[in-house]
């Protein structure tokens, strides 16, 4: 079954640096398309177990998965393609290789009600070479950040439709029925989720509903605060071929990234219930939420660094930057003044200086005492 090749020029999203050094989007950046350049994937020089054991000298491409592969999984592959083509979610783009159809590159945006909301998400994927026989190799692109239990910080994932977790046998690959859109809507579903915590091993499970809660809602604390440092890292090391997409997004979504972190950091909803269009009056809880003084710290810390990035992205903040900057402002100094005061607490330890006993005397030890 042949798939055509869509035509690269009017899909493919065309840029040009303006004398402000951003990136304009000129055509509509499509769900799916077929690209060029895979320079950058992580599969690129993949090789079989054969290959690996061989000592012989390769000439160049030689080696590669795309040389070795079937005419049945080609066939596949075609078949994959189309099915990405017609069905990919909303929220979910794919590029696939003209030179190299056993490469292909997925972003999903995470979902409203996660920590990981209006954060990009790259996974780099292969098809071996007697696919479907065995399920596709995922990667995802993690900056060396470990944002969920299933996705490690050297890029490994962990699902059990990839064969990589354990599971019953309806939730593994089937050579027969499983596709690359189920593994896609997978990782959004199941592993993007809105209280990662539980996907550890053995959260939960024990009495005790509260202690667990607690947990959960730290894990999601730093979810967002790692999801917020990987902005950074795609702003100024975009995937090839989604470059504008990354520019585009987060010049969109840059005010409201911003406006969740500062009711995070006040404690005005939990981490991962803020609103995606912007709109925080009616999701704001009744009572204070609880944000542990880690969380505040890191946040603060991290604030100016989105703040800027997004400015140099080009995204327009206008006045809500200024009313965004204060509060965080305020809360970071109120952290910093809490560890001055513990670090004074702990030096007078050190030194043998105590408060005055109810004698008034000092307490303060002479020398021969």
């Amino acid at each position: 079954m042949a798939l055509s090749l869509p035509s690269l020029e009017p899909q493919q999203q065309q840029q040009r640096t303006t004398t402000n050094r951003e990136i304009q989007e000129i055509d509509i950046f499509h769900q799916f398309d077929v690209v060029s350049d895979s320079s950058d994937h992580h599969y690129l020089h993949i090789k079989n177990n054969n290959e690996k054991n061989s000592s012989s000298k390769k000439t160049k491409g030689e080696g590669d998965s795309f040389t070795n592969i079937s005419s049945g999984a080609s066939k596949k592959i075609m078949q994959e393609w189309k099915i990405l083509e017609k069905h990919l979610p909303d929220s979910i783009y794919v590029r696939v290789y003209e030179n190299r159809i056993d490469l292909l590159r997925a972003v999903i945006i995470g979902a409203a009600g996660t920590p990981y909301h209006d954060g990009l998400y790259f996974f780099d994927i292969a098809f071996p070479p007697d696919y479907p026989v065995q399920p596709p190799l995922v990667y995802y692109r993690s900056f060396g950040l470990r944002i969920n239990p299933n996705l490690y910080a050297n890029g490994r994932v962990c699902l059990s439709l990839l064969n990589t977790w354990p599971g019953k046998k309806k939730e593994k690959w089937n050579s027969s029925e499983s596709t690359v859109l189920q593994v896609l809507v997978s990782l959004q579903a199941l592993v993007l989720n809105e209280k990662p915590y539980y996907n550890e091993p053995g959260s939960g499970v024990l009495p005790g509903r509260a202690i667990w809660e607690k947990k959960s809602n730290a894990y999601s604390e730093n979810v967002f605060f790692l999801s917020c440092k990987t902005m950074l890292f795609l702003l100024r090391r975009p995937p090839n071929n989604f470059e504008g997409f990354v520019a585009s997004h987060f010049r969109e979504k840059a005010s409201v990234i911003l406006s969740a972190c500062n009711a995070y950091i006040n404690g005005q909803v939990r981490v991962g219930l803020y609103r995606n269009d912007g709109s925080s009056s009616s999701c704001k809880s009744s009572s204070p939420v609880h944000v542990s003084e880690k969380f505040k710290g890191l946040m603060g810390q991290l604030y100016p660094q989105l703040v800027s990035a997004f400015k140099i992205n080009g995204a327009s903040l206008g006045d809500f930057l200024e009313q965004l900057k204060q509060p965080v402002e305020k809360k970071t100094l109120s952290f910093n003044r809490k560890t001055v005061r513990m670090f004074f607490g702990k030096l007078k330890k050190v030194l043998g200086l105590k408060k005055e006993n109810s004698s008034g005397e000092s307490g303060v030890k002479g020398k021969g005492s």
